[in-house]
């Protein structure tokens, strides 16, 4: 496997470092505070530095076609991901919230099922339910602490996220076949400023009155390497690979988040939820339906390597039959 070939899974993994520390980062700026300050601080100062290099990201043409994804996809993430998400970690701790990111992977199935036509296998459905069986275990199992007030409302919350972003992910990986992720990156954080800045005035909203140094990196840090880092590399990552694939590596995000959780909070998870873990894991994993690799002849894979598509069982009876007995030589790489 060449470098390019491997780029995609390096950028998904360190997305899912990012995305497993920001559960860390975004619970210690809320203890300080209020959770719409944080989402539309992070949101402007990644539409800054995204506005100071329009050029790099800006696409020669928009098709009006696909405003609505567009709209649906920022609707989605950052916009209603965020309400759920900024609420859902002042109740429970971010161990607990990144456990329930753990159904992302199921969710995606399960909403390409509704919105592209891809069917579900009866083992997919049997995963999707113990998956949510076990977000149910954790959230019952939990305990309340100063820290996480209610771990069952929390996290039912983080689970309204994960919908969200399902829908964002989806929409994603149609949108990238036209337009640069990092384009994609930059409407996010765009959208989401201005989704974000009305809210700033409502009564409920508790403005800040003082700026501590540790919450306040914090939420440089989710600006600058969460709203543009990990979600320009996660947006590369399904630009390059099938969604299902992409969103399997979600799986990833709870063990850093709790590893990060227990480093710089000092979070923890009681046997009982350990075991509810050990459940969603199971139901992700036996949801996931695994490509069978299929045998090719040479013209396929001098196809491929020059970027062309080409699948014997589309073709007419005769054309198949000659492309098997074909014989070509493939150019070897450099």
């Amino acid at each position: 496997m060449t470098f390019f070939h491997a780029l995609p899974f390096f950028s998904l993994l360190v997305a899912m470092l990012l995305w497993g520390s920001s559960f860390v980062a975004f619970k210690y700026a809320v203890m300080v505070y209020d959770p719409v300050v944080v989402v539309f601080a992070r949101m402007i100062i990644s539409a800054i530095l995204f506005l100071l290099v329009l050029p790099l990201w800006r696409p020669r043409v928009v098709h009006k076609k696909d405003m609505g994804f567009m709209v649906f996809m920022a609707l989605c993430e950052p916009c209603f991901y965020f309400v759920f998400e900024g609420q859902a970690l002042t109740l429970t701790s971010a161990s607990q919230a990144g456990m329930v990111a753990a159904t992302l992977p199921v969710l995606v199935a399960m909403c390409a099922g509704f919105f592209l036509g891809e069917r579900l296998t009866r083992r997919s459905w049997t995963g999707l339910f113990l998956a949510l069986a076990g977000v149910a275990w954790v959230s019952i199992s939990g305990t309340a602490t100063d820290a996480a007030p209610s771990p069952v409302r929390g996290n039912f919350l983080e689970l309204l996220a994960m919908l969200c972003a399902a829908g964002y992910t989806v929409s994603m990986k149609k949108l990238c076949a036209t337009y640069s992720p990092w384009f994609l990156t930059a409407v996010q954080s765009l959208v989401g400023t201005v989704f974000f800045l009305p809210l700033l005035f409502l009564p409920s909203t508790a403005l800040p009155v003082a700026f501590p140094m540790g919450p306040s990196i914090a939420v440089l840090y989710l600006g600058v390497c969460i709203s543009i880092g990990a979600y320009g590399l996660y947006n590369y990552g399904i630009s390059k690979l099938p969604a299902w694939q992409a969103s399997a590596f979600v799986n990833l995000i709870p063990v850093f988040s709790m590893f990060l959780g227990w480093i710089c909070l000092g979070e923890y998870l009681n046997f009982s939820q350990l075991a509810g873990v050990a459940v969603v894991f199971a139901g992700v994993l036996l949801s996931q339906e695994w490509p069978v690799a299929r045998k090719q002849n040479t013209l396929e894979l001098h196809a491929e390597d020059e970027g062309a598509l080409l699948n014997s069982e589309d073709m007419p009876l005769s054309v198949a039959s000659s492309l098997e007995n074909a014989s070509v030589p493939v150019r070897g790489k450099n």
